[in-house]
């Protein structure tokens, strides 16, 4: 069976959104998905899918149900184990991944931007951060931290003219531990 890694947009932050993991997994479950789990609280599923389906698709049943679920609309970001896999081994930041790690950001995003929208984002950067994209994925380092950074995820969305959710280089490599890719 196919393992999957959906990922989720803008739960537990902050006291808002809130999404309990273990309903998550729950709903997984209910929806046929097996070996359900999930890393930390902040929106990590790893899953086997018993049917071949397309990710796009896996996106849509997760989403349509969580909204039923949780009340509100969700953003599921799924990728399979090769396409995780693949987003490791083209991380155009390799050295800043073994230097610092929580610093290098990758974004999931719904699409894959124009060259004329990484650009845009490109220019809107004001501080040191460096941002590459490849595909339906977004490299970011942050070599002054997140927190404090202009760069935000409204901005990038905006400039991407597309939804996006982030994890840290610590995080992508234990959901590729968990997928074993």
């Amino acid at each position: 069976m196919p393992t999957h890694i959906a990922l989720l947009r803008a739960v537990n932050l902050g006291g808002k959104t809130m999404v309990a993991m273990a309903e998550l997994r729950a709903m997984a479950e209910a929806l046929g998905f097996a070996e359900v789990r999930t890393l930390q609280q902040s929106g990590n599923l790893v899953f086997e899918a018993r049917a071949k389906r397309s990710t796009d698709a896996i996106e849509k049943t997760l989403e349509a149900e969580s909204e039923n679920r949780f009340g509100r609309p969700i953003d599921f970001f799924v990728r399979d184990g090769k396409e995780w896999a693949r987003l490791i081994a083209d991380n155009p930041f390799p050295a800043e991944a073994r230097r610092d790690p929580g610093h290098l950001v990758v974004m999931a995003l719904k699409d894959a931007p124009s060259a004329a929208a990484v650009k845009a984002l490109q220019a809107a950067i004001k501080g040191r951060e460096s941002v590459r994209a490849v595909g339906r994925r977004a490299y970011i380092v942050y070599p002054d931290g997140i927190g404090r950074s202009k760069l935000t995820n409204a901005v990038i969305e905006k400039a991407l003219a597309t939804r996006a959710t982030g994890r840290n280089w610590n995080t992508v490599l234990k959901m590729a531990e968990l997928v074993g890719a």
